[in-house]
């Protein structure tokens, strides 16, 4: 007797949507990165809205570093010059991403089981440098903390991404925060409009790193920031006594938890308020993450921001 059923096989979770710690278990940043930008457009494709469009529009002449795949082989045998094919959503934008990698992005509240943000921003990092290479922007990238520790300038094509993650992946979480010097960086190699993402803890002297994104709007550049908290730095854990340490002057401060869980909370929320009324009226996208939450998050906010640039 045969038995048939209805079931449909089961379908891999789309990695996108994978908590941190399992994307971890996986594998290396270029792995992860590619299965979450897959997954996050695989699942663009079956919802109704489609952030990424294929619609050839006109050929532009070859640039070194452009993708061979859009190369047109016909044009090239009746013209005996490359060209490259254009899509509708390839506007040349030129991108960076600035990933913070202080000391104070070495914390996680529970190793082993939560990344450190400097993972978190180094895959979110890896995984945006890929959806705007594929859409045919430039993309670079700076990474610091009270200095520039790696740089690279925007490029195109599949290659550069490569280079990219050889640069991003090495980054090690150490010194003081400066993300000012960084950030006034970027405005003098940008000379025209172009896209600044910043991922950092903003662990950083408000004041200064506000006017240095002011500065970037000033010139007519959007600018993205990502806030990276870990959940441990959100709410104070149980009620024993805890002793505080600042990663990156190492000073201590032994606190008892139970009296300050209230009043650590509020200044948490309102330091995170502070920052979001001093950012989003200047037309910078401020978006709050946790190390515990997928992936997919982030990305969404990219896709509307980049949607807005056209």
């Amino acid at each position: 007797m045969s038995v048939t059923t209805n079931r449909q096989p089961l379908r891999p979770p789309r990695a996108d949507l994978l908590a941190p710690q399992e994307l971890a278990a996986l594998g290396g940043l270029e792995f992860v990165a590619r299965h979450v930008v897959e997954g996050f457009l695989a699942g663009l494709h079956r919802s109704p809205h489609r952030g990424f469009s294929v619609e050839f529009a006109e050929h532009r002449a070859y640039q070194p570093g452009d993708d061979l795949r859009y190369v047109d082989w016909r044009m090239y045998a009746r013209s005996d010059r490359h060209y490259v094919k254009q899509f509708e959503e390839e506007t040349n934008l030129r991108a960076y991403l600035l990933v913070d990698a202080s000391a104070s992005m070495a914390w996680s509240s529970s190793p082993g089981a939560l990344p450190p943000k400097l993972w978190y921003a180094k895959q979110l990092s890896a995984c945006l440098a890929l959806l705007l290479l594929r859409q045919g922007d430039a993309v670079g990238l700076i990474g610091f903390d009270e200095k520039i520790r790696a740089h690279m300038g925007p490029r195109g094509g599949r290659r550069h991404w490569h280079d990219l993650l050889r640069a991003l992946e090495p980054l090690e979480a150490t010194g003081r925060t400066e993300a000012a010097n960084a950030l006034r960086d970027i405005a003098g190699r940008l000379p025209r409009r172009g896209l600044v993402v910043l991922c950092s803890d903003l662990l950083v002297d408000p004041e200064s790193t506000r006017l240095a994104l002011q500065f970037l709007r000033h010139r007519g550049h959007e600018v993205l920031v990502f806030h990276i908290l870990d959940p441990g730095e959100l709410e104070l854990p149980g009620d024993r006594d805890a002793r505080f340490v600042d990663p990156e002057t190492g000073e201590e401060l032994p606190v008892s938890v139970a009296h300050l869980r209230n009043e650590y909370r509020e200044a948490v929320e309102r330091a995170i308020e502070e920052w979001r009324r001093a950012l989003v009226p200047l037309g910078i996208d401020y978006t709050l993450l946790e190390t515990d939450q997928p992936l997919v998050h982030a990305l969404r906010t990219y896709l509307r921001k980049r949607e807005r640039l056209g």
